[in-house]
């Protein structure tokens, strides 16, 4: 039982039926084949967006599936609504309103 276990993992950590790092590796995978999680790729995706960056976008997007994607950007805009809520010492609904332009309630 454990040959088989061991037959299944290779040395390096990374499982046998993963494939190998190659320079046209498959979406999900960065360059050096180290998957990043979702909260890395939903940095890297607002980043690029922020940045007007089409294409670093598009391969950040890759990384994750689309749900966990939304996810991710999902919560990087609620710690930033609340960052931002604790710099101005206003409530994160006013700061949330101002980012996108909407008018004061």
């Amino acid at each position: 039982m454990f040959n088989r276990l061991r037959k299944r993992w290779e040395p390096d950590g990374r499982r046998s039926s993963d494939p190998p790092s190659r320079p046209d590796e498959p979406p999900g995978r960065r360059p050096g084949g180290k998957r990043p999680n979702l909260f890395e790729a939903a940095a890297a995706y607002i980043a690029a967006c922020a940045e007007n960056d089409p294409d670093r976008s598009a391969e950040a997007a890759r990384w994750v599936s689309p749900e966990a994607l939304s996810f991710g950007v999902n919560e990087l805009a609620c710690r930033a609504v609340v960052a931002l809520a604790r710099e101005r010492g206003a409530p994160p609904q006013a700061v949330a309103r101002s980012l996108l332009g909407l008018p004061g309630v």
